[in-house]
């Protein structure tokens, strides 16, 4: 028997369109070529189907509609405790009554100095520890020597609770202003220090390396390399610099204060009011996710261009 290995005749009938257009799989006849790809032989290219992700089939509730969903359902059930008579007036006072006491308050004014009082302390104290916080993690992230000398006073003063520091302020500073700002300032410091040291000591060696390389000098690399790479830290650090700050002048606003919203609240524990201590804790709440929202305002404006996961 002899096996033949000449290649097969030209001349003979083309079966590649046939079989890449039919499949065991797909029993279904295709539709038919038109004229002119059944003349040329040509294969006709596929239909493309767009494919819809399974997320943006489902019906999107408004995201604003879910983030409030959870403080009206926790409202809605405070007023049903409180209608029931499960929550008493002495324990806790009704959102109703709460919301008529917010208004006499503001309407007498009271409310309105206490916030800009504790606004300006909040602000102060903010500034100076961002300041002095930012200045110490370059001094010690930027230099060795600087780590040696600074770092570890830091750390030391970082384990001592600011809010046993109260006395000695008082002490130092008397029962004025000074000693407010100071304890809100050191509540300050400490976070800020450590998320800006960290986001200095994390950036990438390589990036040092790649900017030595093209020439940059040492503030080039500081400014363009180490500064933008330690912003995300810097950042995360002033958003709990914010929440420390105002945990802080709630303390500070306890030592001799004749103005501010801790001052309401003294009176009003003196009173037993506990509806005007409920509108001083609502405004602090209020005030501590309105400065949250503008770092993170300003979070999304200083780093457009990180690319960051934000959920699905």
């Amino acid at each position: 028997m002899s096996i033949s290995h000449a290649p097969p005749d030209p001349s003979g009938p083309d079966i590649s369109a046939i079989s890449s257009s039919s499949s065991p799989s797909s029993p279904s006849p295709s539709p038919s070529p038109s004229p002119s790809t059944a003349e040329s032989g040509a294969v006709a290219p596929p239909e493309l189907v767009p494919l819809v992700p399974t997320s943006s089939r489902r019906s999107r509730v408004p995201r604003w509609l879910r983030r409030t969903t959870g403080p009206l359902a926790l409202l809605a059930l405070w007023q049903l405790l409180s209608s029931t008579g499960v929550l008493t007036a002495d324990v806790l006072a009704s959102p109703g009554r709460i919301a008529h006491v917010g208004r006499d308050l503001i309407d007498s004014g009271s409310l309105t100095s206490a916030m800009t009082t504790s606004l300006q302390r909040v602000a102060l104290g903010l500034l100076l520890g961002t300041v002095i916080g930012t200045g110490l993690a370059l001094v010690s992230g930027l230099f060795r020597i600087g780590e040696d000398l600074v770092d570890a006073p830091v750390q030391m003063l970082r384990t001592v609770p600011f809010v046993g520091l109260i006395p000695l302020f008082i002490i130092w500073f008397g029962i004025g202003e000074a000693p407010k700002v100071a304890v809100i300032t050191l509540g300050v410091t400490f976070p800020l220090y450590l998320n800006v040291y960290a986001g200095i000591r994390g950036v990438d060696s390589q990036l040092i390396e790649a900017g030595e390389s093209l020439g940059l000098s040492r503030w080039g690399l500081v400014r363009h390399v180490v500064l933008p790479g330690a912003l995300p830290s810097a950042m995360t650090g002033l958003r709990y610099s914010l929440g420390i700050a105002w945990l802080a002048l709630v303390f500070a606003e306890q030592i001799n204060a004749d103005a501010g919203i801790g001052f309401l609240m003294v009176q009003a524990r003196d009173f037993l009011q506990t509806d005007v201590i409920v509108v001083c804790l609502i405004v602090y709440a209020f005030l501590g996710l309105l400065a949250d929202f503008l770092v993170r305002t300003l979070e999304r404006l200083l780093l457009q261009w990180r690319p960051t996961f934000t959920g699905r």
